[in-house]
């Protein structure tokens, strides 16, 4: 598979515009034979021409599959039916909001979710430590289970998605947890946070300027304070691009919005205006 994601966006059936296309398209083969050119469209017969391939249309009135290209890129949601899970999962932008406990992430996903009218995915680790924990304590290998667990789920979410997936935290915190109550992460687990480090379209991070929420699952506000300066650290020396969240619930809320206004998930950045 190659991709083609910095080609001529003009469209239409002007000499000129062909021309850009049938150019591209044979600068990005490289040389490499095509001998048959599927599609729908007019252009399958200067295309396959230039090519030097057979011009296979296929399903030109859209009876039998109906769907466009330009309409999964108008709704990929509704046009779920017609595309490869792993394509789909790509089209959604997922978008992780990091950050010590109680420092908003929970409320701030659950609350995006709305305002989206998609899904978001809760932190499984808290749902994991209150039906395994000893003494306040979980082994090695069970924080290992919350990773692969958080990310199992996740997985799942991204198929339900609606152009966005708001995830609370991520196998990168799960790690910090490891670190200090026991010294040291499993390779399996650090593994899963560089892993974590890659993954998102978009990192939040939440900060501490809130009222400390002191429950019974939490070490206290001093212990608060140094997981945060931990996980921006972290994220600093991973260069994971991330934007930091401030204010009341409503001001974080509005920067989210004006951040997710603002990306466009596979636009060439030499076309964006």
């Amino acid at each position: 598979m190659l991709e083609a994601w910095d080609g001529p966006t003009e469209v239409g059936d002007a000499p000129e515009i062909k021309r850009r296309h049938e150019q591209y398209l044979l600068k990005r083969l490289g040389g490499r034979r095509v001998t048959h050119f599927y599609c729908s469209e007019f252009y399958g017969e200067h295309m396959s021409l230039a090519l030097g391939a057979v011009n296979r249309l296929v399903d030109t009135d859209r009876r039998r599959f109906p769907v466009s290209g330009t309409a999964v890129r108008q709704s990929p949601y509704n046009c779920r039916q017609f595309l490869d899970p792993l394509v789909y999962r790509d089209l959604v932008t997922n978008v992780v909001f990091m950050g010590a406990p109680s420092t908003g992430k929970t409320t701030l996903a659950e609350r995006m979710a709305r305002e989206y009218d998609t899904v978001w995915m809760p932190e499984y680790g808290r749902e994991y430590w209150e039906q395994h924990q000893v003494e306040r304590r979980l082994t090695p290998r069970q924080l290992v289970e919350i990773a692969e667990g958080h990310l199992d789920r996740e997985e799942r979410l991204l198929w339900k998605a609606r152009e966005y997936l708001f995830t609370d935290t991520n196998a990168v915190t799960t790690c910090m947890f490891a670190r200090y109550y026991h010294g040291t992460a499993t390779p399996r687990l650090e593994e899963l946070a560089r892993q974590a480090g890659l993954r998102y379209d978009l990192v939040f991070a939440c900060g501490d300027d809130i009222p400390y929420a002191d429950t019974w699952d939490r070490s206290g506000e001093v212990n608060r304070m140094i997981f945060q300066k931990q996980i921006i650290a972290d994220l600093t020396i991973r260069k994971t691009p991330f934007t930091l969240l401030t204010g009341t619930v409503e001001e974080r809320v509005q920067k989210v919005k004006t951040v997710l206004d603002r990306y466009r998930k596979y636009e060439n950045p030499a076309h964006a205006v």
